[in-house]
């Protein structure tokens, strides 16, 4: 008795390790898009999302199924692993000046210091921390990067109001006070009934620099009365799997987004990637992507020729020496050391072509509310506004440094 009940245990257990499922993205031609739910289902295949713009579905298959099989379906095109991977790898920010540094640090001449107090600039070594002239509060809002792009040479003209801005990422914290305002709604592609809460911070880091509101108080983003979604496809973790992107991307087109931010990146991509770009681009909406930061070849999706991918300056107008460049980078921004909202309320500082990104989004929505309408128009506007920065490739920067006043004119 005792060996027929371990016999069948042992039957279980490899039964249960057979039934075993494996999530796949499957893409198919069109034309079978009436037939293919049955033919998933013939091999044993459980639909779990369909996709409205492009011909793909997400299954769970038998884990000992091969690919062969989905591939033999009729109408079949591509078959991907729907892979749960680490879209978002910040960089590290530059270490601040320490007090034992200070000797290093040169002191100004005489005829330097009094150029200083009159004009009130080159205040930066940190022996003047404590004695810098006092700065007009919306001045002071703005940090670093919304300046070097000089956002506020457009506001007179267009802060983005009425432009719709997507943010792809981990969420937003929408109760921010810097956020909450242009806040106006978005989507969970995770869990589609939750609410799309950043329960990560990159997401909210990234949506202050687009568009955080100018209040003389905090920081002000590059585009602060544009209209922010938060798109909620990555977790926790700054992990997610291929279809919650996708499936993210879709929901922002298919809502009238003009812009979408995506400080994401990943090795490789998929055909259903690739599609819902193109769809993305067709439909008349900007993609501004991150480069990556491995200092290797552009990452994807940023390197769909669809996408408007960016690479990462510092203050000193150089190359960031964790950006990925390529010849698919279209402008460079600023992305180390970037000072923008935080979870939870507050301020942080963080780097990475992640940080690089939405400054270009920004930019992209002014781009918009000065009047260009799609894709193309946004990326011809944007380098025909930027200007090449001294010492950089064009794998490096593409067109170069955008200043937000030439958008406008």
């Amino acid at each position: 008795m005792k060996r027929t009940t371990a016999f069948l245990t042992v039957v279980l257990m490899a039964s249960a390790i057979g039934a075993q499922a494996s999530q796949k993205i499957v893409s198919f031609d069109p034309a079978y898009k009436g037939a293919i739910d049955k033919s998933i289902e013939s091999v044993g295949g459980k639909i779990s999302r369909k996709f409205t713009l492009i011909s793909s579905l997400v299954a769970t298959f038998p884990d000992d199924l091969k690919d062969s099989s989905i591939y033999s379906l009729k109408g079949v095109t591509d078959v991907a692993e729907d892979s749960y991977i680490r879209w978002i790898e910040a960089a590290p920010t530059a270490p601040a000046v320490s007090y034992k540094d200070w000797n290093s640090v040169p002191l100004p001449s005489v005829e330097s210091a009094l150029n200083m107090i009159r004009t009130g600039e080159g205040w930066d070594a940190p022996v003047f921390a404590e004695i810098r002239p006092a700065v007009d509060p919306a001045e002071k809002e703005i940090p670093w990067g919304v300046k070097r792009v000089n956002a506020a040479g457009a506001w007179n003209t267009t802060a983005g109001q009425g432009v719709k801005v997507a943010i792809v990422d981990t969420g937003m914290d929408f109760t921010h006070p810097d956020l909450a305002a242009n806040y106006k709604g978005g989507w969970n592609a995770i869990v589609s009934t939750a609410s799309p809460m950043d329960d990560q911070g990159h997401g909210t880091h990234v949506s202050g620099t687009i568009g955080a509101v100018r209040d003389s108080n905090g920081v002000v983003g590059v585009a602060p009365k544009a209209d922010l979604y938060a798109v909620k496809v990555l977790d926790k973790n700054g992990s997610g799997q291929y279809s919650w992107v996708v499936a993210g991307i879709e929901w922002a087109v298919m809502n009238g987004m003009n812009v979408i931010n995506m400080s994401l990146g990943g090795g490789s991509g998929t055909e259903a990637l690739k599609q819902i770009m193109i769809k993305s681009k067709e439909m008349g909406v900007a993609v501004v992507c991150a480069a990556g930061n491995d200092s290797g070849p552009v990452n994807y999706p940023a390197k769909y020729p669809e996408a408007i991918a960016v690479s990462a300056s510092d203050s000193a107008d150089k190359l960031a020496s964790f950006s990925s460049r390529g010849p698919e980078v279209v402008v460079i921004a600023p992305g180390v050391n970037v000072y923008s909202t935080r979870k939870g309320g507050g301020y942080t500082t963080m780097s990475g072509t992640s940080m690089a990104c939405p400054h270009t989004a920004g930019l992209a929505a002014l781009a918009v509310g000065a009047g260009a309408k799609g894709s193309d128009a946004v990326r011809a506007a944007l380098k025909a506004a930027a200007t090449p920065l001294p010492g950089l490739k064009p794998t490096d920067q593409g067109a170069g440094l955008v200043d937000a006043a030439k958008l406008v004119k």
